[in-house]
């Protein structure tokens, strides 16, 4: 089933390209040209997925971000820039952005970055039948199903990224998780091993510094192995 997409791009021929591209394969985008009427459409729409410029007339990308994440947590959200040093990437992970995509790209690699983030996007309908499926690190509770987090009565507002990341450490949570294994798992990157990022290790610090703020103890449950990746520490397993 198609998916409502909006693209914020000022270049004209990269924005209709894009909409072509997803047109052709089902999905219902939507472009805009502009910095403000891009967070206007972005915050007033209802939308699988937000794909960003960063330099943008009227109001850059990281600033669209940034509102939008903390107007919407949970909306999924991809920058596509020219913009492609390592400080630019570090900083639209910590505007809160989903994928991080430099120009140029080839369109077969952007629409499967797409499809992968739509998958993560997608809502799992919660089963009737069946106990929740609840992990509780400390005082945070962590509904495996449905991907929402609590501490103790209060709901915390984590991303969907977030959530992914505590929902596939959790179910690994026996062994130390390789950085390759969450680019795979998590990120969508199939030829993961033939990839040269940190966007991992840049998305779990600042995981573990919104968990250490979130939590009584001040202490993240995201444990780094040297050389190796992560693992959590948990309290006790999931129920059901």
């Amino acid at each position: 089933m198609g998916r409502t997409i909006l693209i914020v791009e000022d270049e004209a021929p990269i924005r209709e390209g894009i909409c072509d591209l997803l047109a052709y394969h089902g999905h219902q985008p939507t472009g805009v040209g502009d910095g403000e009427r891009g967070l206007t459409e972005a915050l007033t729409g209802r939308y699988a997925l937000v794909i960003l410029d960063v330099m943008l007339p009227g109001r850059d990308g990281f600033a669209i971000c940034e509102q939008l994440r903390a107007a919407r947590p949970g909306q999924a959200i991809m920058m596509l820039t020219a913009r492609g040093r390592e400080q630019d990437v570090l900083r639209g992970f910590e505007c809160g952005c989903d994928d991080y995509v430099p120009k140029p790209f080839s369109l077969s690699l952007l629409r499967a970055r797409i499809e992968a983030l739509l998958r993560r996007a997608t809502p799992i309908p919660a089963t009737p039948a069946r106990a929740s499926n609840t992990l509780q690190i400390g005082p945070l509770s962590l509904d495996l199903d449905n991907l929402r987090a609590r501490v103790g009565e209060r709901d915390i507002e984590l991303t969907s990224r977030d959530l992914e990341v505590l929902e596939y450490l959790a179910r690994e949570r026996h062994r130390v998780v390789p950085r390759i294994d969450l680019l795979r798992e998590v990120w969508g990157y199939d030829r993961a091993e033939k990839l040269e990022t940190r966007c991992v290790d840049m998305h779990v610090v600042k995981l573990r510094r919104r968990l250490a703020e979130l939590l009584p103890s001040g202490d993240s449950p995201i444990e780094t192995v040297r050389g190796v990746g992560y693992r959590l520490r948990v309290s006790e397993d999931p129920a059901g």
